[in-house]
C-alpha cells in the first residue's frame, strides 16, 4: 500500500488525523469520530512500510524511533497539506498517528473563535497559556493568534514548537521559527537563547516541565508577550497544575511571580454540535486586580466565580458557554452536561 495514495485519500475526506496501527487497516478520525476503513487488516511489516515511506517522503531517519521508541517530526506534500506524525513502538511493533495541518493559516471567524480570544495578540508583555486536552484545537488558536500578530505588528516573533505545525509567512511582523530536536535541543534551551534574540512574541508549543515554565515566567517577567499551552481544563486548574509543578518551598514565591506575569488564561475544548460536526466552547480568563490577588493569596478555588461574574470584562466561564450554546441550539443538552465542569449546576440553569 503506498503513502501517498493514503494521505491523499484522507485529505480528500477532511479528516484531521490518520492511524497507522498493526493489526487494522488505516483509519483516520473525522468530526471527533474514528472511521475505520474497512475489515482487511495490515500486519506489523505492511504498516512499518508505509510508516518507512512517509520517512522517505519526509527525508528523515528513523533511527530515533528505533532507539527511542518514539518520534515527532513533520513534513509536506506540495498541493496536498502539511502533517505532523507521532511515530511510536507498541507491543515490539511500530505505529504512528499523524495529524494534518493545511498550508493555509485558518480564518478564526470560520473557526468560531470569539473576538475576546483574539484580543491577546493585543497585549504587549506577560504570560498567555491555551489550554485543553489534546487534540482541542489548542495549535490551531495559537496560529491564529500569532497570524493577527503578524499582520498587525511591527515585531520579531519566535515560534519553538515540537514540531513544527503551521508556517508563517513575513508580514508586518519578522517571524522565526525553531523545532525542537532538529533545530534546538529542548525548549529550554531554545527559550533561554531567544532571550537574545531581540524578541517581542515568543510562543512555546508546550510548557512540559517547572524548568520551562520557570524560563517562560523570567521572559514574561522582562517585557516579553510569551505564549504557550497546556493539557489542563479551566483556568482554576491550570494555575494550580503550574504551581504544583514547582517543590513545596518554591509554590509560594511562584504564585506571586504568576499572579504579576499571567495575563490570560484560555481554556478550550471541541464539541459535537446538533449536525454532527465539531464546535469550540471557551471558558476565557484576564487576569484583573481580584484574580491577581486570589493568585498570590492561594484563594484560587474562588477563581471560578469571579470569571462567571466578569462578563463585561470579555471573560467567560466554560460552563456558560455550553449553557449558551445549548440556548442558541447549537449542541444538545446531554451534550452540554457532559462537557461541563459542574454539570449539577448546569443543568439547574437549563431547567429554569
Amino acid at each position: 500500500m503506498d503513502a501517498k495514495t493514503i494521505l491523499k485519500e484522507v485529505v480528500e475526506k477532511g479528516a484531521s488525523d490518520i492511524f497507522l496501527i498493526p493489526g487494522m487497516h488505516y483509519s483516520y478520525k473525522l468530526n471527533g469520530e474514528v472511521v475505520i476503513v474497512d475489515d482487511q487488516k495490515l500486519s506489523p511489516e505492511e504498516i512499518e512500510s508505509i510508516i518507512a515511506q512517509i520517512y522517505e517522503i519526509a527525508k528523515r531517519s528513523m533511527q530515533r524511533v528505533h532507539d527511542t521508541g518514539d518520534d515527532d517530526f513533520s513534513f509536506a506534500i506540495s498541493d496536498l497539506s502539511r502533517f505532523r506524525v507521532n511515530v511510536f513502538k507498541q507491543r515490539g511493533t511500530i505505529g504512528a498517528v499523524i495529524r494534518i495541518v493545511a498550508f493555509e493559516l485558518p480564518d478564526y471567524s470560520r473557526l468560531h473563535i470569539p473576538q475576546a480570544v483574539m484580543d491577546v495578540a493585543k497585549l504587549q508583555k506577560g504570560l498567555v497559556l491555551v489550554t485543553g486536552p489534546a487534540g482541542s484545537g489548542k495549535s490551531t488558536t495559537l496560529a491564529c493568534i500569532i497570524d493577527e500578530i503578524n499582520k498587525s505588528r511591527h515585531a520579531h516573533i519566535i515560534t519553538l514548537e515540537d514540531p513544527i505545525e503551521f508556517l508563517h509567512k513575513h508580514k508586518n511582523s519578522i517571524v522565526t521559527q525553531r523545532e525542537v530536536a532538529t533545530d534546538t535541543e529542548s525548549y529550554v534551551t531554545a527559550l533561554r537563547a531567544a532571550l537574545r534574540q531581540v524578541p517581542d512574541v515568543i510562543l512555546l508549543g508546550e510548557l512540559r516541565d517547572f524548568e520551562t515554565i520557570r524560563t517562560a515566567m523570567t521572559a514574561a517577567e522582562t517585557g516579553h508577550l510569551v505564549i504557550s499551552t497546556l493539557h489542563t481544563i479551566g483556568a482554576a486548574n491550570t494555575i494550580d497544575r503550574i504551581v504544583d509543578s514547582f517543590p513545596p518551598n518554591q509554590q509560594q514565591q511562584i504564585k506571586v511571580q504568576l499572579s504579576m506575569v499571567l495575563q490570560a488564561v484560555i481554556s478550550q475544548q471541541l464539541i459535537p454540535d446538533v449536525n454532527g460536526e465539531i464546535v469550540p466552547a471557551y471558558e476565557i480568563m484576564y487576569l484583573n486586580s481580584a484574580i491577581r490577588n486570589m493568585v498570590r493569596d492561594s484563594k484560587i478555588h474562588q477563581i471560578d466565580s469571579v470569571i462567571f461574574q466578569s462578563q463585561e470584562e470579555g471573560m467567560i466561564a466554560m460552563d456558560t458557554s455550553l449553557y449558551k450554546m445549548v440556548k442558541e441550539g447549537k449542541i444538545t443538552e446531554e451534550t452540554a452536561l457532559f462537557y461541563a465542569s459542574a454539570p449539577d449546576a448546569l443543568k439547574k440553569r437549563l431547567v429554569r
